[in-house]
């Protein structure tokens, strides 16, 4: 069974930076396309990030673009968010997310393993 367990989030100022981390297992993590995503209360989970199985090929939200970087240690079975100059809108639960089958496309994935999330407040 796959398990991915994140950690890294708080509550910090606006412009500030964070590192989530999303550790994976119950099988091998590399080979699989990995994904973030956030939810704030009273609204619908959106995506966030995502990076291919090799961390060759990413994409991101346009609210996001140029302010978060996702990346993986297939070595230490690890995922990240590094997350610079936060703003009170990226106030959210964050939720790694990983797929069943190996090696899909960004656009095409479908997610469906879930973390338990990590929680980011960013205050004005």
């Amino acid at each position: 069974q796959v398990q991915l367990v994140e950690s890294g989030g708080g509550l910090v100022q606006a412009g500030d930076s964070l590192r989530l981390s999303c550790a994976a297992s119950g099988r091998t993590f590399s080979g699989y396309t990995m994904g973030w995503f956030r939810q704030a209360p009273g609204k619908e989970r959106e995506f966030v990030a995502s990076i291919n199985w090799n961390g060759g090929t990413t994409r991101y939200a346009d609210s996001v673009k140029g302010r978060f970087t996702i990346s993986r240690n297939n070595a230490k079975n690890t995922l990240y968010l590094q997350m610079n100059s936060l703003k009170p809108e990226d106030t959210a639960g964050y939720y790694c997310a990983a797929p069943q089958a190996p090696r899909t496309l960004l656009h095409l994935t479908t997610y469906h393993y879930w973390g338990q999330g990590t929680q980011v407040t960013v205050s004005s």
